[in-house]
């Protein structure tokens, strides 16, 4: 297997072509949603997408949701990097903070909005964008929840950054100034020592 080769998209840079890659967060290609925040997916298009497990990471500012109320027809998992937020699960409330996980099965309708004084930073682990799985509107239960946080339903269609995430609101590129540092414009502090287990 080859390396891909990663190409400057006047954005950040992106892989071009299958094979393997190293690409740093920092450098990566970012997209910003008014209503759903700023991203990076590190996959590019075409033979680049990634074909079974897709991961990105996410800056929501305080209030913002990182897409609508919905369930998928894969697990998805989540783990706050910075920041706070409140996970909308199932109709229930769970406060977030930095180095939470979350776990959703399959059909679990789910939705994480930013809360804290500064910008939230989460990744996201599931199944590729290339996925034929709908993302669906989720089930009644959860208007109060919906309604103090302002997020909505998803609709039955797919976003560009998959299946619920930005779709109606404009998007623009570039890399955020928090994909470098903290909201207080200081580095980030390294995350603890991560073990890899496959």
């Amino acid at each position: 297997m080859k390396e891909a080769q990663l190409v400057d998209t006047g954005a950040g840079l992106r892989p071009e072509g299958e094979g393997w890659f190293v690409l740093s967060a920092r450098d990566a290609h970012w997209e910003r949603s008014e209503e759903f925040g700023r991203y990076t997916r590190w996959e590019g298009d075409g033979e680049a997408r990634f074909k079974e497990i897709g991961i990105n990471i996410s800056v929501l500012e305080p209030g913002q949701p990182m897409c609508m109320y919905h369930g998928e027809d894969a697990q998805e998992d989540f783990l706050v990097l910075a920041g706070e937020g409140m996970l909308i699960i199932e109709g229930e409330e769970r406060p977030l903070k930095a180095w939470d996980f979350v776990h959703c099965p399959a059909w679990a309708n789910h939705v994480i909005v930013a809360t804290g004084a500064g910008a939230t930073r989460r990744s996201r682990r599931g199944r590729s964008q290339r996925s034929s799985g709908a993302a669906l509107p989720a089930r009644r239960g959860s208007a109060e929840a919906q309604r103090r946080y302002r997020t909505r339903d998803a609709e039955r269609r797919r976003g560009i950054c998959g299946n619920v995430c930005p779709g109606p609101s404009p998007v623009s590129r570039g890399r955020p100034a928090l994909a470098n540092r903290d909201v207080a414009g200081r580095e980030p502090p390294a995350p603890p020592s991560v073990r890899l287990v496959a």
